[in-house]
């Protein structure tokens, strides 16, 4: 096996790796609310959420493609992948996507152990772009496409970070404002258990909106690097074992449920109750599947948090922890700075010994980090048994043991 192959392998591995975590961090997105007012039981909820997100992941490429060609310049002028970028010169771009792949899965971890519902897709993102810059200078990352659009990492990824979750908080704001107008005068037992239902089909929706967006973020950082070692050359199509190889990860990660991050936005940010539950996935639905079909590589956490935001202000009298808030606020800022941080320093490491020896220990390093990680976790566990406890102001809740995350 070439130096070049073994590389390929272990960044192939370790991308799957991040659409595990990207599946764990963010099913509380979609089912969080719903676990919080009771519609759906824990488990049953992360079972059904990672079968949608398993059929979502091939309803579109427009994400998946978004990644590919917008944040690393994989393709000159006429749009053909660039020559250094093809078989026998590809694997500097491999060592890239691999130490950017890492600085996602990172930051990923060390936000789910604290409970903090941070962006993967910005963890994603963060991580290539430093590491892009680390090994290609600042001109190596696609900032403003080609210049006759708004393009690239700032038109696809900055803007719609700052505006997805404002347009989500107005819509979730004046869907709970007029459904508790139009129920002011239903009881709130009746009201409770109707919404209750209406809250399996919009948190199904959520789930199936997410895996038209987080699923091919994975599937687009796949196919760059297989078009840097000179294995596919289409920059406007997927392989067909990527998208199935990517779903499946997907899937398994939202099924193990991410129990500390459900808790965080089912209990942390309002007592919320169905109508406002309903509001809020219906809000984040409508946006992310909006953004899947324009290409837009938003943050779904983002979006999820501002709809259950705006769930809490429509709501009168309802109580919104704006200092959980604001902590999510401050995590979003340091998100795409941090993961770039560990990219960087990662394509160093990598750098520095060279060719497959690099990309071994750079594995080695994340396995590492990702085990000691998890035993800390187990410290405070957090599972279905405990994620719906009262909020008393901390991430965890130590309770009893659980070999949920």
């Amino acid at each position: 096996m070439t130096s070049e192959l073994v590389v390929l392998v272990l960044v192939v591995i370790t991308g799957l790796g991040f659409d595990f975590t990207n599946g764990f961090h963010d099913t509380g997105n979609a089912m969080a609310t719903s676990i919080a007012t009771g519609a759906l039981r824990p488990k049953v909820a992360v079972a059904l959420s990672a079968s949608l997100n398993l059929l979502g992941a091939f309803l579109s490429v427009e994400v998946a493609l978004t990644v590919t060609n917008a944040v690393i310049k994989i393709q000159d002028k006429s749009g053909a992948p660039k020559a250094e970028f093809l078989a026998g010169g590809g694997n500097a771009l491999l060592i890239i996507v691999m130490a950017g792949l890492v600085g996602g899965i990172v930051w990923n971890l060390v936000t789910w152990l604290v409970g903090l519902p941070s962006s993967s897709s910005h963890a994603l993102f963060g991580g290539l772009i430093g590491a892009g810059i680390a090994g290609l200078g600042f001109g190596g990352v696609n900032w403003v496409g080609d210049g006759s659009k708004l393009d690239g990492v700032v038109g696809k990824v900055i803007l719609p970070a700052l505006l997805s979750p404002v347009i989500a908080a107005f819509v979730a704001t004046v869907g709970t404002w007029l459904i508790y107008r139009i129920t002011a005068g239903v009881s709130k037992r009746r009201t409770e258990s109707g919404f209750r239902w209406g809250q399996i089909g919009s948190a199904s929706l959520v789930s199936l909106a997410h895996g038209t967006n987080d699923a091919q973020k994975t599937m687009g950082v796949i196919t760059l690097a297989l078009i840097a070692s000179g294995h596919w050359s289409q920059t406007g199509e997927i392989p067909l074992w990527v998208k199935f190889s990517c779903a499946l990860a997907i899937a398994a990660g939202t099924y193990l449920g991410g129990w500390r991050i459900i808790r965080t936005l089912g209990k942390g940010l309002v007592e919320i109750s169905s109508p406002q539950g309903m509001a809020a996935e219906s809000s984040s639905a409508a946006v992310i599947l909006a953004s899947s079909h324009l290409g837009f590589a938003l943050s779904t956490t983002h979006v999820a948090t501002g709809s259950i935001l705006g769930s809490g202000v429509g709501r009168p009298g309802a109580e919104v922890r704006w200092r959980v808030a604001g902590r999510m606020a401050a995590a979003w800022l340091i998100t795409l700075p941090a993961a770039a941080l560990v990219g960087a320093v990662m394509w160093f490491v990598a750098h520095s010994i060279g060719g497959a020896a690099g990309a071994v220990v750079v594995f080695a390093i994340l396995v590492v980090a990702s085990v000691g990680m998890w035993l800390r976790s187990r410290l405070q566990p957090v599972g279905a048994h405990n994620v719906n406890d009262e909020w008393s102001g901390a991430t965890t809740t130590a309770v009893r043991p659980s070999v949920n995350a």
